[in-house]
């Protein structure tokens, strides 16, 4: 655990200068086209996922890549890491997410949310900025983009009971287009509310598109049905390979 511990210090030290050193690259992108700003979005997240392999001992395995229909889209994600809100970023065309509204209250970071359109929500306003979001969302859609979404709102550890949103399925039901679900096991690698990294496979799996015009209520069972049990199997897998990580590592100690 101690190099566990030493590798995650090395890694958040780097993590924050290859994020400046991007913001740096990504200024001029303010007043050029949105696929510039984009671009560079895509080189960070590529950066962190190497990262992650050198220095963290995490391997990245995207799985299903093939089944990302082209153009406009509505993407459901399990939301277990801080990971995914970086690095899907560089797999589809033209992304974009939906997020608190607070995040653009960050210096520089504020102002590259802007220029990509991605959608603000503040969480206090209720029902009014569900309509809100779901108008822009509809409309960002519309001009051929893929919209990115975590349909239980926050991240969840893995193996917490799964709590989905009923936003989402209003969403797809106005945008009229595929929706892409999602399954991940990232929680075991990058968790949530601390800097630790634990080595091993984060996988991330595309599953099959469901198609647009289901029933909001069929729809939204489907959507949970199909992340749940890819994302139960994945988290199992993921936890099999860190045990024979770590007793391989408890192993050597030994000797």
């Amino acid at each position: 655990m101690v190099a566990i511990f030493l590798r995650s210090l090395l890694f958040n030290i780097l993590f924050y200068p290859a994020f400046l050193f991007w913001a740096v690259i990504a200024v001029p992108t303010l007043v050029l086209p949105r696929a510039a700003l984009l671009r560079v979005g895509h080189w960070w997240a590529q950066t962190n996922i190497v990262l992650m392999r050198i220095v963290c001992g995490i391997k990245v395995e995207f799985r299903g890549a093939e089944k990302i229909p082209k153009g406009p889209l509505l993407v459901a994600s399990k939301h277990q890491s801080m990971w995914e809100t970086i690095s899907l970023l560089h797999l589809f065309e033209a992304p974009f997410f939906v997020l608190k509204r607070e995040l653009l209250w960050i210096p520089i970071f504020g102002l590259f949310l802007k220029k990509a359109n991605m959608i603000a929500i503040d969480r206090r306003a209720g029902g009014r900025a569900l309509l809100a979001m779901v108008r822009r969302a509809v409309q960002e859609v519309r001009h051929g983009r893929q919209l990115v979404i975590f349909p239980e709102g926050t991240r969840t550890a893995p193996g917490a009971a799964p709590h989905y949103k009923p936003g989402v399925g209003q969403i797809y039901v106005e945008c009229g287009v595929p929706c892409l679900p999602v399954a991940l096991n990232s929680g075991l690698f990058w968790p949530r509310r601390t800097f630790m990294r634990y080595p091993g496979t984060l996988v991330v799996e595309f599953l099959d598109p469901l198609p647009p015009g289901l029933p909001r209520e069929e729809f939204l069972e489907r959507l949970r049905a199909a992340i749940e049990q890819t994302t139960e199997r994945l988290v199992a897998a993921g936890r099999a390979e860190q045990a024979r990580l770590f007793r391989r590592a408890s192993t050597t100690v030994k000797a």
